[in-house]
């Protein structure tokens, strides 16, 4: 579990995210949404460590993350499993060595420990006989595929997906998705998708926070969205419906 409290977060005097309050469960689809430059990414960024906030406090099960030290909150980062949004695959390394990456940094195993727990998440993401090949031959897809299973290396408790669906065909966006959400639910890991895609939200949104100007406006899950009163949450769904009938129809 993931607790926000009263996060504030302001970049040269300009207020970009203001008295947020949120708990993101184990075992769902946490989906934080909203249109571009909402906060929904700095938000992330700021529950991972990347962002200092200003004030507010960030708790990782009984952890008080934003309060740690570099020491202390190394420890829980070996925790947590990173899908970034261009899958941020090593082009130099092949696909073996990219999922291995963190097991180099972070564990003292043998070689061989390293290889069975490399082979086990690309099984686990369906990607067979790919060990050698390098980022470039592979499809965009796949590449998301071996970044997951570079996040799972370390069997995370936490996942962070910064738009996963970026960039991919409607079929390959709803397989990547429902592979989220199986290994979400398999490993009992706290997860949080950055989306803008509804899609996404119809599929896997168990929990969902919707962000504007910086501001929680609602809170809820998919089969609530819908129905909402929330005015710009709806002018939100409607934007993102319409355009997507747009780019159906082209």
């Amino acid at each position: 579990m993931i607790r926000i409290q009263h996060l504030y977060k302001s970049f040269n005097e300009r207020t970009v995210l203001t008295d947020i309050n949120v708990t993101f469960e184990p075992g769902k689809t946490n989906l934080i949404i909203g249109q571009s430059g909402s906060g929904k990414t700095v938000l992330l960024k700021s529950i991972v460590g990347l962002h200092e906030i200003d004030s507010g406090e960030i708790w990782f099960e009984d952890r008080l993350f934003n309060k740690l030290d570099f020491r202390e909150r190394k420890e829980i980062r070996k925790e947590m499993g990173m899908l970034f949004q261009g899958s941020a695959l090593f082009d130099s390394l092949t696909v073996e060595q990219n999922v291995r990456f963190p097991l180099d940094m972070f564990t003292d195993k043998s070689m061989e420990e390293k290889t069975d727990r490399v082979n086990l998440c690309l099984n686990r993401v369906n990607i067979l006989n790919s060990n050698n090949l390098f980022p470039a031959e592979l499809s965009g897809g796949m590449r998301k595929r071996v970044a997951i299973a570079r996040a799972i290396s370390l069997n995370p408790k936490y996942l962070f997906c910064d738009e996963p669906n970026s960039g991919l065909d409607p079929i390959t966006a709803i397989l990547i998705d429902e592979l989220i959400k199986e290994i979400t639910q398999e490993y009992c890991m706290t997860t949080i998708v950055n989306t803008h895609d509804m899609n996404s939200v119809m599929e896997i949104g168990e929990k969902i926070l919707f962000i504007s100007e910086g501001i929680k406006c609602w809170e809820g899950n998919k089969n609530e969205i819908l129905n909402s009163d929330c005015e710009k949450l709806n002018d939100f769904v409607f934007a993102n419906s319409l355009a997507r009938q747009l780019k159906t129809s082209k």
